[in-house]
């Protein structure tokens, strides 16, 4: 028997020598299988005490491990036991390191995406800007692919540098034909470094106004206060004036309110005082100014300046509520009325006949239009 696998020869090989392949490449892959099992076990465990979130990539890594790869590497550990010609030595050397290189170039991809799943995870938590985590996750995996088969096509004896110049002649007319996808993308980089606003802020810009619900690499989705979806460009985006209310620690508040011209002096004096208890009264504010501004075509104008300490709209708007009914409650009881818009009108008649004509020949009727005061506002 092995007299004749001695004798035995397939490609200029004797049988004796593809049985010792054979059991080589058997072994090793059980042998790199287990070991790889037995590390991965043994990291999990070290991983499951800690609280750091690298080691339990470095576990899912090494999990994710392919077994095509392990079976190429077991592959070429037998064909050493063959005794190939020098030609053929070279190819393995060559799929030595293609198999390495894929090998470990899947083991990075896969490495970045769960470092960039976890970075989403934790901006989707914490309402933060994941532009820039999935452009780096882009950037990383483009860059690894391109070096591994400069790498391969080197190793293959291929000439990288024409080949990377003509790839540079290629990428600028590309550049310029898809020049506003570009200048899209390059916003959405400016969007995640700056960060102006991020998920979940509530801005106006223009003559949109609502919350953003996402922050892509071209556009940016932004849910209105009417409840439509704006998708705007982000370069359009950044070329506007833009305002984050979610940012604000504070609301400065200014309205105004006219009383009658028949209140007294005595009555337009306490009228500063009286809004001021208002506005303390009213909580969750700090009061800063109120005055007698002006005199008014109809109305004794005054003007108020407030602050609410919290950002909410809702709890400006019921601030306001309770100030405005204290002021109205406030005003009644010390006499003073709120002005609306009047105007007074003199009428003569003429003397046409003294027989018609009464011995008070003018006539002076007074006339009012009724209207309503003006408020301050403020806007969401």
């Amino acid at each position: 028997m092995v007299n004749w696998l001695d004798s035995y020869v397939l490609f200029g090989i004797p049988a004796i020598e593809w049985i010792y392949a054979l059991v080589a490449a058997l072994v090793s892959y059980l042998v790199i299988s287990t070991v790889l099992r037995l590390a991965v076990a043994r990291l999990d465990a070290v991983a499951a005490r800690t609280t750091t979130h690298l080691d339990d990539i470095v576990v899912d890594v090494l999990r994710r491990t392919h077994r095509f790869t392990i079976f190429m590497a077991a592959v070429l550990i037998g064909s050493e036991f063959l005794d190939l010609s020098a030609k053929w030595d070279s190819r393995i050397s060559h799929l030595w390191f293609l198999v390495i290189g894929f090998q470990l170039a899947l083991w990075v991809n896969h490495g970045v995406s769960v470092w960039s799943a976890h970075r989403l995870q934790s901006a989707a938590a914490t309402a933060h800007n994941p532009v820039i985590t999935t452009m780096m996750s882009w950037m990383l995996r483009a860059l690894l692919w391109s070096v591994l088969l400069l790498a391969v096509l080197a190793n293959m004896g291929v000439n990288i540098t024409a080949f990377v110049a003509s790839l540079g002649v290629g990428g600028v007319a590309i550049a310029l034909a898809v020049q506003s996808i570009l200048s899209d993308l390059f916003a959405s980089l400016a969007i995640g470094l700056d960060k102006p606003f991020e998920i979940g802020d509530f801005i106006v810009f223009n003559d949109v106004a609502g919350s953003i619900e996402q922050i892509g690499l071209k556009t940016t989705r932004i849910r209105s206060l009417s409840g439509e979806e704006i998708i705007c460009s982000n370069t359009e985006l950044l070329k506007s004036t833009i305002h984050n209310y979610k940012r604000m620690s504070e609301r400065r508040i200014v309205f105004g309110f006219g009383v009658t011209y028949d209140c007294t002096p005595e009555q337009r004096r306490a009228v500063p005082q009286i809004v001021k208890d208002a506005v303390v009264a009213a909580g969750n504010t700090r009061f800063d100014r109120a005055h007698f501004k002006q005199f008014g075509e109809s109305s004794l104008d005054f003007e108020v300046v407030y602050y609410v300490t919290e950002a909410s709209f809702n709890l400006y708007m019921d601030i306001q509520q309770s100030i405005n009914l204290e002021l109205m409650s406030a005003l009644a009881e010390k006499n003073i009325e709120f002005a609306f818009p009047t105007r007074t009108l003199y009428v003569v008649a003429n003397t046409a006949s003294e027989d018609n004509v009464p011995q008070n020949n003018s006539v002076r009727p007074r006339i009012r239009s009724l209207g309503t005061t003006q408020t301050g506002q403020a806007t969401q």
